[in-house]
């Protein structure tokens, strides 16, 4: 009895189970993460919008649009075109019409069977060519030549060799809000005048100008066009360019321009055209 009154008391440990066992808890860090993940997507897009332009966001949108071979600006690949699309002159159908990279000139019939209308169009391309090659390198015996080429463009459309003329900031072709030239204008008429001498096309001369930031009652800018468009008309007659080449004056108002921004300056602009000969006086082919 001694003995037993000795021993130690035996002491029975119950340990509580939980199901499921592991680590618990971690579920919040995985949405955590899918949300840090979302705002830094966002915050990128809004540098993105804010860091590039029209023309690049347009890029973007496209790059990204599954329909990317039918849009008017390819966004890049290697896919069915190329990294080109169908609007591009390499990827156009070869069926002897249209505009290509060696003849931007459209006609009205197939050009690939020979015969003396392709004979005659090829020797005409030729010629507007060498106008425009003329035009780019035109060099004068003043120091001005610099000056007044950063006002020209030029491009072989289906309607012939269009000669741009436009406003630049700090140098305008007409004074103000009129159509009375400036010297600058004067200059590049007769430069016009001296290269084009090359061709016998007939001229069509097309006046722009921007629109007005404000809506105005009488809108000035059909007159001021069709204004600025013949006296372009009249300053290449005084310089030389005879006067049965003068197809037609044309005045389009702000209904054209070339910017995003119809206000921009760049919107001043007068078209030089020379007429390819199978052009109908009217423009049509």
């Amino acid at each position: 009895m001694a003995g037993r009154g000795n021993a130690a008391p035996v002491v029975i440990k119950r340990k509580k189970v939980v199901g499921g066992g592991g680590h618990h808890g971690g579920a919040w860090k995985v949405a955590y993460a899918d949300f840090v993940t979302a705002m830094m997507a966002f915050f990128l897009l809004m540098w993105l919008l804010n860091a590039t332009t029209e023309k690049q966001r347009k890029g973007l949108a496209d790059y990204f649009n599954p329909t990317i071979p039918l849009n008017r600006v390819s966004g890049g690949g290697d896919g069915a075109f190329g990294g080109t699309n169908v609007m591009t002159e390499e990827t156009l159908a070869l069926n002897g019409s249209g505009a290509s990279a060696s003849d931007a000139l459209q006609t009205t019939r197939s050009v690939a069977e020979g015969g003396p209308l392709s004979d005659e169009i090829a020797a005409e391309v030729a010629i507007l060519r060498e106008v425009e090659r003329r035009l780019s390198a035109y060099t004068g015996e003043s120091m001005v030549s610099d000056r007044l080429l950063r006002h020209v463009v030029t491009r072989l459309s289906d309607e012939g060799l269009v000669i741009e003329i436009f406003d630049v900031e700090g140098a305008a072709l007409f004074r103000d809000d009129t159509a009375e030239p400036r010297q600058i204008l004067r200059d590049l008429v007769a430069m016009i005048v001296e290269v084009s001498a090359l061709a016998t096309n007939k001229v069509a001369v097309t006046g722009h100008v921007r629109a007005f930031p404000v809506i105005l009652r009488d809108d000035p800018t059909w007159a001021m066009s069709t204004a600025r468009a013949e006296t372009v008309r009249s300053l290449l007659a005084m310089q030389g360019m005879e006067d049965l080449r003068l197809q037609r004056v044309t005045g389009y108002a702000d209904r054209r321009p070339v910017t995003i921004d119809p206000t921009a300056l760049r919107n001043n602009r007068i078209e030089v055209t020379l007429l390819r000969r199978h052009q109908r006086p009217d423009g049509g082919g």
